[in-house]
């Protein structure tokens, strides 16, 4: 039977709140929960709360959203706490080495890669986007370093050829929550020592950014492929043509060759565009004001927008 902890637990976005449902369900004790301020969010730019503070407001769980854990004020509300743990995943703040040292157990985080691989702030997309033919969960003891803690616990899954950002996330967000449990109940135990990490095989998954997933036809089409799948849901790749912005949901590889950029042929299995090695048939679009669209259904109303020879920019 495994002790009933006190638990701190700080997390985020929707990743870490399937993590926070999970420790709900188990027998230990979230005392508090931690999440960043609320932020602006949709049309209105008006505050909207994150997954997990929409949690744990009702669960009725105290929330508390520092702008930062290096404020003293702040680090000595969390020692007040007198937790036995932190749970810490997808937070996005900093724990400075004082605060790491406050609960008896020390902290743990759920990282969605394969640590050291993809260390940082996007290892789904990243793990997508490089080719890498599986991903996962590590959960790790933290250290001050950016996820360079003691591994305690892997759990592995394939990327499929299919995969995308959004569904190899949803894929690590249920396989996630079960490897921390189990964790918890190695430490808990004194059962579970960590491996530490080789920082030779570090590598590093940057920030999304929006200018980033614009197409560079110039690129191999193998390359453009798996770009269009990491970047969805967000930020989705995209294109102009005729001066418009072309959204592209799906892609497949296609076949033909010419200059990067230009439409080789449209017909009802997609739109296919040469690029820097081989061509990508784009299969699902969205035009500005439009909703996503098999590129079937669009070539039937828009056929002499796509037109063989036009070139995407």
């Amino acid at each position: 039977m495994t002790e009933a902890l006190r638990i701190v637990f700080a997390g985020t976005p929707e990743f870490a709140a399937e993590h926070l449902k999970a420790l709900l369900d188990s027998p230990h004790q979230i005392i508090a929960v931690y999440s960043q301020p609320d932020r602006p969010a949709g049309r209105g730019q008006k505050l909207a709360a994150s997954p997990v503070k929409q949690l744990a407001v009702q669960q009725q769980i105290p929330v508390y959203q520092p702008q930062t854990l290096r404020d003293p004020a702040a680090q000595a509300e969390l020692a007040a706490l007198n937790p036995d743990l932190l749970v810490v995943v997808a937070y996005g703040l900093i724990l400075p080495q004082v605060v790491l040292d406050i609960p008896r157990l020390g902290c743990i985080n759920s990282h969605a890669s394969l640590l050291p691989r993809w260390r940082g702030a996007a290892p789904i997309q990243r793990a997508i986007e490089a080719g890498d033919s599986q991903s996962g969960v590590t959960v790790m003891q933290m250290e001050a370093g950016l996820d360079t803690g003691p591994m305690l616990l892997k759990v592995f899954t394939p990327i499929t050829a299919d995969d995308t950002g959004g569904s190899l996330h949803d894929r690590l967000a249920s396989l996630g929550p079960q490897a921390v449990l189990q964790a918890i109940a190695g430490l808990s135990a004194g059962t579970l020592q960590g491996e530490v990490q080789d920082d030779s095989l570090a590598t590093y998954a940057h920030k999304l950014n929006k200018d980033e997933a614009r197409l560079d036809w110039t690129r191999p089409a193998v390359e453009l492929e798996r770009l269009v799948r990491a970047f969805n849901p967000w930020p989705i790749c995209h294109s102009t043509l005729n001066g418009e912005t072309l959204k592209v949901h799906a892609a497949e590889p296609g076949e033909g060759a010419g200059a990067p950029g230009t439409i080789l042929a449209a017909d009802k299995l997609g739109l296919t565009v040469a690029c820097g090695q081989g061509a990508l048939r784009l299969t699902r679009l969205q035009l500005p004001g439009g909703k996503a669209l098999n590129f079937s259904d669009l070539y039937n109303s828009r056929r002499e927008q796509f037109a063989a020879g036009l070139v995407l920019q």
